[in-house]
């Protein structure tokens, strides 16, 4: 069994959000599958199991726990796949249903973009929004009077939060444990996507991830397919449109995350991944 390490949503080793990739699971317990994931200290590792020339079983561990989707770590898995074995297309089934994954040649990359599950989006109670704010440090002066703050799901829930400009993004200094509290007694085993709009499609986003055992992620294609599904909901893109987000600047792993927003359906994430040496 070899792991593998990729970085997602860039072009560069030392960018992007590094994951671990097992392509031959079938031997690992979740215990293993766990360990490794720790060992790794990666937001998130990728592990396959049952594969077919058509698909596979797809799991994903943080460093503390099992998340049902992750879209760094499918993208890794697309080009690790797609290096040994050529481009095409595979359904993957996840935790929260099958996804497609395809695989393409773009400039001498590879490129691999994924389908989510059908994605929905929702409001979120007085109380517990105040109670998000407070442990993200963020007054309500801070936060944008345009975008609410709402719930959006395309494989994970996101609370997304919309801050009035860069220099409160740049700030961001956030209460960990008090947010792991917060986001376990909710069920939200992912990320919060706070994310500041550059232009009617370009927005930046940082991460946190408590649930995960990891202060921030670098680059959250599931956030990133939330926050496509945010902005289709609420009538702020015209579909087909296509989004860009900029993410993990912040912590020193600049990467850009491309979410295709149809009219309906699961939003199509885009990216490449290059391989980590060692």
């Amino acid at each position: 069994m070899e792991t593998l390490r990729y970085a997602a949503f860039t072009d560069r080793a030392d960018g992007g959000n590094p994951a671990g990739v097992v392509l031959d699971a079938d031997g690992l317990t979740p215990q293993e599958m766990q360990a490794i994931a720790a060992r790794l200290g990666y937001a998130e590792s990728a592990f396959l199991s049952r594969r077919s020339p058509g698909g596979a079983t797809i799991r994903y561990f943080a460093p503390e726990a099992e998340i049902p989707f992750c879209g760094h770590a499918t993208i890794a898995t697309g080009v690790a796949l797609a290096e040994r074995g050529g481009v095409g297309t595979l359904v993957l089934s996840t935790p929260v249903g099958p996804l497609e994954l395809r695989t393409e040649r773009v400039g001498g990359r590879v490129v691999a973009s994924l389908v989510t599950v059908e994605p929905w989006v929702d409001g979120i109670d007085d109380d517990v929004r105040a109670e998000l704010l407070q442990h993200l440090r963020l007054g309500e002066e801070e936060v944008s009077a345009d975008l609410p703050v709402m719930l959006s799901f395309a494989g994970n829930i996101h609370p997304i939060v919309p801050v009035r400009d860069a220099a409160v993004l740049r700030s961001l200094d956030y209460d960990y444990e008090g947010l792991k509290r917060l986001m376990s007694a909710r069920g939200w085993g992912a990320t919060i996507a706070v994310v500041h709009r550059l232009g009617p499609d370009v927005f930046e986003a940082r991460n946190p991830f408590p649930p995960g055992g990891v202060r921030e992620d670098p680059a959250t294609g599931s956030a990133a397919a939330s926050l496509g599904a945010y902005l289709r909901a609420r009538g702020e893109v015209q579909p087909p449109a296509t989004l860009t987000v900029h993410q993990g600047a912040d912590v020193g792993r600049p990467s850009v995350i491309t979410v295709l927003i149809p009219e309906s359906g699961g939003m199509t994430v885009s990216g490449g991944a290059v391989r980590i040496p060692g």
